[in-house]
């Protein structure tokens, strides 16, 4: 029996026990902070019992032995596992509110005591940019999930429906968002559509949003909107293969425009259609999805 693994990496306060619990629900066994010391053997020991579905997670509480883990990795996908890595991530300011909001101590801070004195909040940024260096090689070999702006349900739903993409063959992943909120920071690419038409300006459209009829038939009627469509499938349609043939499992297209609600949700709807005739294709929506 192929076992399919999951392992779940990323920033301390980024969401890794709300993805584990997704995966869960989900079906798969989970284990919390291995350490990778024990990932090999413990691989191993989940194929001999024929388990079909497991989940890990990791952090920086493993300490020195991180380096250890994407030789590991390359290893166990030529023992033939199928092998998901993903990587939770947020902004700096997201994680400090995050720490302040539940007075947790992050794992490499060595201060004592609340987060929200201008002391506390230095040690703590120097923490969270200590642990961005540590986990570098482990995000860029990974799937990358921004977490800053969305809910613990988003989330969730984001894993749950990663996880359920074939993994044989290149996923991608569109994504509407609002610049005023920020860029995603699990984008491979990002397309800037501010400068196309606004139905925000129209008051009958404005309530509405990128996947309602009466938006879409206003947006193809103009001809700048069918120019960014064709540019970004052009140009996707020229890197798609070679990133395929680079072993890539995701690719995160964000598309953005000021509100993410018109525009971007449009333009993602439209792309994904399209290209899901080829490729694995998922959508998401930043401003739009509930939680």
């Amino acid at each position: 029996m192929s076992l399919d693994l999951v392992l779940i990496t990323g920033m301390s306060g980024s969401g890794k026990s709300v993805a584990l619990h997704a995966l869960e629900d989900a079906g798969y066994y989970c284990v919390d902070n291995l350490p990778p010391e024990l990932l090999t053997p413990f691989v191993a020991l989940q194929r001999q019992q024929q388990t079909a579905r497991v989940a890990i997670a990791m952090d920086v509480r493993s300490g020195v032995s991180l380096p250890l883990v994407p030789q590991q990795l390359d290893g166990l996908r030529r023992e033939g596992v199928s092998l998901r890595s993903l990587f939770l991530d947020s902004t700096t300011d997201a994680l400090l509110r995050r720490f302040s909001e539940t007075r947790r101590r992050h794992p490499l801070s060595r201060q004592e005591g609340r987060t929200d004195v201008p002391d506390q909040q230095r040690v703590l940024t120097q923490a969270i940019e200590l642990e961005r260096e540590l986990l570098a090689d482990l995000r860029d070999g990974a799937d990358v999930i921004d977490t800053s702006i969305i809910r613990p349900a988003q989330l969730q739903s984001y894993i749950k429906t990663l996880v359920s993409a074939p993994e044989s063959t290149l996923t991608l992943v569109f994504e509407s968002f609002a610049f005023k909120r920020g860029v995603p920071l699990d984008a491979d690419f990002v397309f800037d559509v501010r400068m196309l038409p606004n139905p925000h300006y129209v008051s009958t459209l404005r309530p509405l949003t990128g996947r309602d009829e009466p938006v879409i038939d206003w947006l193809r009627e103009h001809d700048n909107v069918a120019r960014m469509y064709a540019d970004i499938e052009q140009f996707l349609e020229r890197w798609l293969d070679a990133l395929a043939r680079d072993h890539r499992s995701y690719v995160t297209v964000a598309i953005g425009c000021t509100g993410g609600q018109h525009r971007s949700v449009f333009l993602v709807e439209q792309l994904a259609r399209a290209f899901g005739v080829k490729w694995g294709a998922l959508k998401r929506h930043r401003e739009l999805d509930g939680g």
